[in-house]
This record gives C-alpha cells, structure tokens and sequence, in this order.
C-alpha cells in the first residue's frame, strides 16, 4: 500500500511593505496583474490579517473593494439598497432620506422594483457604486472601480473622485489607468515582485509602470518577435520619445538600410491605443511623396511628425515598409516603439485635438 505524499508551497504576496499616507492625500497603487495591489487594500481594509508587521488606521475607513458583495439576486434592486445600505452601516430611515439619490445616481429608475438577477452586470455595479458613495468616510480604499461601467458612469465615477479630491478625503486607489494616476493622485507607489519598486510622483511611477511593458525596443535585426518581411530593407535605429506633453509634437526619427537595390518604397506607420485599437496612421503613398528606389547599402532618415491630438493614455507604434503597391513587404515592425500622451482635458474618446468654444449673447 503506497501513501501519498504532498507538498505544500508557500506563495508570498508581499513582501517588506511600509508607507505612511498623510491626512487627505491621494495614493495611487499600481503594478502588474498579480503583484499584491488587491491583497494590500484587504489588508489595509482589515479583510486579511498581515502575517507579519502591523497596519495603523486613524479614522473612518470605508472599502471600495469588490461592488456589490452581499446583494441577493432573488432580492429588488430597492430591497438590496436596504440590503447593501445596512451592511454599510445605515439605518432605515437614512438610507430613506438617500433613496432618490442613489437612484438619481444609478440612473435606473424604472427598474428598482426588478429582482437583481434580471439586471446586467453593468447595472448592477451602479447600484453597488451609487450606495457606496454615501458612506461617511475618513479614508477611502479602492480598487478598480473606474474599470467597471459604460464610458458614461466611468465619467460619474470620475466626478465623484474630483469632489473627494476637493473634500480632503484620505483615498488609497488601485488602478492600471495611468490617466487617472496622474489626473488624481498626489502621489503613486509601484508594485513589483512583492515589493515596493518606486515611491513618489504620480508622474514618475506612472512612467516607471509604464516601462514594465514598454522597455524600449531593440532594433538588432532578428530581435523582434513581432517583424516580419523578407528584409531587402529594414529599420535599424527607432528614436520615440517616451513622453509626449500636452502641446507637444510626437516625432518618430527613425533610419533605414537598404540590403540590396529596390525600386519604389513606401514608408508607413500605424498608432495604437493601450487597447490595441488603431487610432491614425498614414504612408509616403497616400502623402503622395515618390521617393525614388535605392541602391544596395544605402542609408537613408525617415522622419514623421504628428501633432497631439491623443487621448490621455499609452500608444504603440507600428512601423512598415513596402514596395510602391503594397504588394511587398520588407519591413512590418509591430510595437517598434511607444509613447504616453498626457493631456490636462480628460475624455473617453480616441483622440482630443486642441478645440475651442465661444459663446456670446444674439442680440
């Protein structure tokens, strides 16, 4: 008879933790998918028990965890405001007193006295959000919040930050939306491997975040996983600046080599969003530039320059070469390079050129 024998691995989601979060300040938390972002707001929130060292909480805290934890779908969506209003510790007769508003806010008027488990889960996140943002806190812990809803609630929960921004309320905020970091926060921490990588700036962790899934791109011949083309002609130096500022002009200063003669080429480019969508791009063909063929071992500069019109956010550049037609590619870089775009005016849409508006009286 044979006895099995298991082995037990111990998994440490952190690691030598310590910051301090001063009265009113905005802390942002960020770091990749698994690092310990969520496991450190349990902690905080008094969820889960640290297995060593110590949390001190002054004041009120409220989490902003997991939405919606304790609704019972069988239950209205009126009878789980009661529901979530009472585990959030009101009485009956203040969550009476809110009971519009929070309705107001959810924007779900006509379907309060619907069982919960006939509501999308879209619809059922405003409610959790909408009763949520009635707790009376001193400190507030989030988690990813922005991330749940349609672009039209995601602006309320913006809002809804901006006034606590201005409220003084202490707010620890995890997100992967480096807008929002820099938008929001005073101050950011990043999460790498456990530990606290970077402590400082928005603006400097969100670049530091950024870099994790960036690393800039090496352009030795046969690096790239992502290229392809038979290499008549390749590029051999990229030249992106990380950072493009509000005014600023993104330019993308770049070399090619020729390694054997060629007619016609056309040079090309494609921008992406974080979400891999395409937002502009263009080639020397519909610029309607002929740029003649080339010789063998020729080296020639390639530059593009694009004013900012990008949304808030992370951009991937995709780089190509082709003959004249189209027909033949020598050179298709995917991701050869990437910037970040920010911009005061925050939107949800794919770019947000320079606009004005003026208003005045008709007489």
């Amino acid at each position: 008879m044979f006895r099995e024998t298991r082995t037990m691995e111990v998994q440490t989601a952190l690691r030598d933790i310590g910051f301090d979060v001063q009265p009113g300040e905005f802390l942002g938390v960020v770091g990749r998918n698994g690092s310990g972002k969520s496991t450190l707001l349990k902690i905080l929130a008094g969820i889960y028990m640290p297995t060593s060292g110590d949390v001190t909480v002054t004041g009120k805290l409220v989490p902003f965890i997991e939405l919606g934890v304790g609704f019972n779908p069988e239950l209205t969506g009126r009878e789980n405001v009661y529901l979530n209003g009472a585990l959030l510790g009101f009485s009956k007769s203040e969550v009476d007193s809110m009971y519009e508003d929070i309705v107001a806010f959810a924007e779900l008027e006509g379907y309060m006295d619907q069982k919960l488990k006939n509501y999308s889960s879209g619809m059922q996140v405003r409610i959790a959000f909408s009763v949520a943002t009635r707790a009376q806190a001193d400190i507030l812990v989030i988690d990813e919040v922005l991330a749940v809803g349609d672009a039209a609630f995601q602006r309320k929960c913006y809002e809804h930050f901006r006034a606590l921004k201005k409220s003084d309320t202490t707010i620890v905020f995890v997100t992967h939306d480096m807008g929002a970091v820099r938008q929001f926060c005073d101050r950011a921490i990043l999460l790498e491997d456990c530990r606290i990588a970077a402590d400082g700036s928005a603006e400097h962790v969100a670049a530091r975040y950024t870099e994790l899934f960036n690393p800039r791109p090496s352009v030795e011949p046969g690096v790239s996983t992502k290229r392809k083309g038979s290499g008549a002609i390749r590029y051999t130096r990229v030249d992106v600046a990380s950072t493009l500022f509000e005014d600023g002009v993104l330019t993308l200063d770049l070399e090619v080599q020729a390694d054997k003669d060629l007619d016609e080429v056309a040079y090309g480019f494609l921008i992406k969003n974080s979400s891999g969508a395409p937002v502009l791009g263009t080639n020397s063909v519909l610029k309607k530039q002929l740029l003649g063929g080339l010789n063998k071992g020729d080296r020639v500069r390639v530059v593009w320059t694009v004013p900012n019109v990008f949304s808030d956010g992370l951009y991937r550049v995709d780089l190509t070469i082709t003959d004249f037609k189209g027909l033949a590619v020598y050179d298709w870089w995917e991701e050869a390079a990437s910037f970040t775009a920010v911009k005061d005016e925050k939107t949800p849409y794919l770019v947000t050129p320079a606009t004005s508006l003026e208003v005045s009286a008709i007489e």
